[in-house]
């Protein structure tokens, strides 16, 4: 599961990786958290890429209610063509999620330590994700995001299970708008060195977003066991 990931790049830098027009609405981000606003890449109707901002947590079109999307945050890869909640954006939404890299916590017994995941040799990473427009009204609608996520690479395995999809850069155009088949088969781990840091606690509370968020972690949790950055 892939619940919280990071972006340490500005719109232009975003914009010249992934070949998009920059959006001013795209700002760095140090703790990015389900039902907030994030920004994707994908294909517009004249077949161009964009960058949008939209709420992480996918509500399928059918949904009733936008807190289906809280369930979904994440998509698994394994069988996504064939889930009624993925199978349509399979086929016609997908998109790239920019990231700079994601977090996931380790079980030390009597806490759970947060690590910053990365991969050294690109400081900009593209998760695979699917989009879809949720209307809410007759003139008011809703458009959101999931990660699709696989079984955990070498590096990962030792903290989690599942890892996001990581789409090379010369296979976004693929992911983006090839036939299904074709992408489907993108969806496996990504085994480029990976680096593992553990981070400061304080990423584990979705309000904080700030740049020590990525700092390493406290020496001992128990020195200060009220420290906290809001």
């Amino acid at each position: 599961m892939c619940s919280r990931y990071f972006l340490d790049a500005d719109g232009n830098i975003i914009a010249y990786t992934f070949r998009v027009p920059v959006n001013p609405n795209v700002k760095k981000r140090y703790n990015i958290a389900p039902t907030q606003e994030a920004p994707v890449i994908r294909v517009d109707r004249e077949g161009q890429r964009e960058a949008v901002m939209l709420r992480w947590g996918l509500v399928p079109y059918w949904s009733k209610d936008l807190k289906a999307g809280n369930r979904m945050i994440n998509a698994r890869s394994e069988g996504i063509e064939a889930r009624p909640a993925f199978r349509e954006a399979v086929q016609r939404r997908r998109c790239i999620v920019p990231a700079s890299g994601f977090f996931e916590w380790k079980d030390l017994g009597r806490r759970k330590q947060p690590f910053a995941i990365t991969v050294p040799a690109e400081p900009l990473l593209g998760f695979a994700g699917l989009w879809e427009r949720w209307k809410r009204g007759d003139d008011d609608h809703v458009e959101t995001f999931t990660i699709v996520t696989t079984e955990a690479n070498t590096a990962v395995a030792g903290i989690h299970d599942r890892m996001p999809v990581i789409i090379p850069q010369g296979a976004i155009d693929a992911w983006l708008s090839a036939p299904a088949e074709e992408a489907l088969a993108l969806l496996r781990p990504y085994e480029a060195p990976m680096t593992l840091r553990p981070v400061r606690k304080t990423v584990s509370d979705p309000r904080v977003d700030v740049p020590e968020c990525l700092d390493d972690a406290e020496a001992s949790w128990e020195e200060d066991p009220q420290q906290r950055l809001l």
